[in-house]
């Protein structure tokens, strides 16, 4: 009898364990489902992270890149310094290695597994390099200082002056001033320069336009009631005329005019608080055949003559 009411109970009982079992295998359904959700945040997280981390190292790839051109930049200038002509410049992206982006990371790849920042300054080598050439340039300057002066404290003579032979394209009144023609002279260059000259009473305009004159070109510009003079017409000059000087038939716009015995380069632009115009100018005349000259040497240009006033001898020139 007691075995026949345990069968009983026992049979009683078997739909609750079935659905218990159900349900057992349901949660464990779950739990993988979960895992899997999990591991996919994981590795979403990852990838967000080297994504991120591409765009920092793409940055800071193209600072060092810029840092990289300046060392070039300086390497060349110290070449060229050294007489090194024609020195093609490196690519960076060709001629120096630079620091790669990074691949992306499979989808299981740890987070330890990410590229490590790239630093952002140069790498310590470039940096000791840069110091180097420093000092190096630091000891070409004293040695070109040792070996010849500063231009502007070289001899005080005429070929401190940038004279030329130009063209007076064309002239007119200055707008604002009487006695000021405003001409537009060709003197080699790529484009004609303003010259303000004060030659309304002595040269009428008439005989301003399309002539050949000599300028002197490295004088600082300056201002003349407005309008803004970047060369001067050179005449010969008294109290009661003025000439422009005549450059020698043949000569052409952009010619140098120099003199005899008076060798060297101009000064890219004459330092007025120097006065090398100053200085210059009262050895500047006409000979009496009313060449002019500095010191006796005549202005020429090379193969083709001298510069001459049409009538004014042993006059000043200005």
């Amino acid at each position: 009898m007691f075995l026949v009411r345990s069968l009983f109970k026992m049979s009683g009982h078997t739909p609750s364990l079935l659905r218990l079992e159900q349900k057992a295998v349901e949660a464990d359904q779950i739990i993988e489902y979960l895992k899997k959700q999990v591991q996919i945040l994981k590795e979403n997280a990852i990838v967000q992270a080297t994504v991120r981390e591409e765009k920092k190292l793409m940055v800071e790839n193209a600072k060092l890149k810029k840092d990289i051109e300046i060392l070039m930049k300086q390497l060349l200038e110290k070449e060229r310094a050294r007489g090194v002509k024609d020195m093609a410049m490196p690519s960076v992206d060709h001629g120096v290695q630079c620091v790669s982006k990074p691949t992306s990371a499979a989808p299981s790849a740890p987070a330890a597994s990410a590229p490590a920042p790239v630093p952002k300054n140069p790498p310590a080598k470039d940096n000791d390099a840069t110091k180097k050439m420093k000092a190096e340039k630091k000891g070409e300057k004293k040695e070109k200082k040792a070996a010849a002066p500063p231009q502007e404290d070289a001899k005080v003579d005429v070929s401190r002056l940038d004279l030329r032979v130009g063209r007076i394209i064309t002239a007119e009144k200055h707008p604002d001033a009487d006695s000021l023609y405003v001409e537009q002279v060709d003197v080699g260059e790529a484009a004609p320069r303003t010259v303000v000259s004060g030659l309304v009473k002595h040269i009428p305009l008439d005989q301003m336009q399309n002539r050949m004159a000599v300028l002197l070109c490295n004088l600082k510009p300056a201002k003349m009631r407005g309008v803004l003079s970047q060369a001067m017409v050179m005449c010969a000059s008294s109290l009661e005329k003025v000439e422009i000087l005549d450059p020698p038939s043949g000569a052409v716009p952009g010619d140098r005019v120099s003199c005899q015995g008076f060798p060297g380069e101009p000064d890219k632009e004459l330092n007025p608080k120097k006065k090398v115009w100053e200085q210059v100018q009262p050895d500047l005349r006409t000979d009496d055949k009313c060449v002019a000259t500095y010191k006796g040497a005549a202005f020429e240009v090379a193969g083709k003559g001298v510069c001459k006033a049409q009538t004014m001898n042993k006059s000043s020139i200005k």
